[in-house]
């Protein structure tokens, strides 16, 4: 199976940062895990690469009906789960080799019982002092991640 980069992105909260929308150019899909808060945004996502999202608390109206709580996706061998509140996994009905999550805010790439959690952090406004970042993770082989720490303004 040859390796497939995904742009993994969450609370964006309505902004989409240049920076990080060259980053998403060089990948084939994108998983946005919620928090989108504009439509404007998952359209210029769509406009990039096929795109997957999930909805937030804070995604609310009618362009917001169209999008999961969970999502499932298969890219080659692994199986991904996407929901933007962990809270929301459940880990006896959705097994997955991946599992992908926002809201807190904060970066994490962690293994637990064999399963990879990644939540990207925040790549929208920033909260408090917490770092700007999102991640590329590519399934190939095995799994890799990249942790992406965004600098730019807007």
């Amino acid at each position: 199976m040859s390796a497939v980069r995904i742009g993994v992105i969450s609370d964006t909260h309505g902004l989409l940062r240049t920076e990080a929308t060259a980053i998403l150019r060089n990948c084939q899909t994108i998983i946005h895990a919620g928090d989108i808060d504009q439509p404007q945004v998952l359209q210029a996502l769509e406009q990039i690469a096929p795109t997957t999202a999930v909805r937030g608390n804070m995604d609310v109206g009618s362009w917001a009906n169209k999008l999961k709580i969970t999502e499932r996706l298969q890219i080659g061998n692994w199986s991904l789960v996407v929901v933007h509140n962990i809270n929301d996994f459940n880990p006896t009905k959705d097994r997955a080799d991946v599992v992908i999550f926002g809201h807190s805010h904060r970066f994490l790439n962690e293994e637990r019982n064999g399963v990879l959690f990644l939540n990207p952090g925040s790549a929208g406004p920033r909260r408090f002092s917490l770092p700007i970042t999102m991640a590329v993770l590519t399934l190939g082989e095995q799994v890799t991640v990249e942790k992406v720490t965004l600098k730019s303004k807007a």
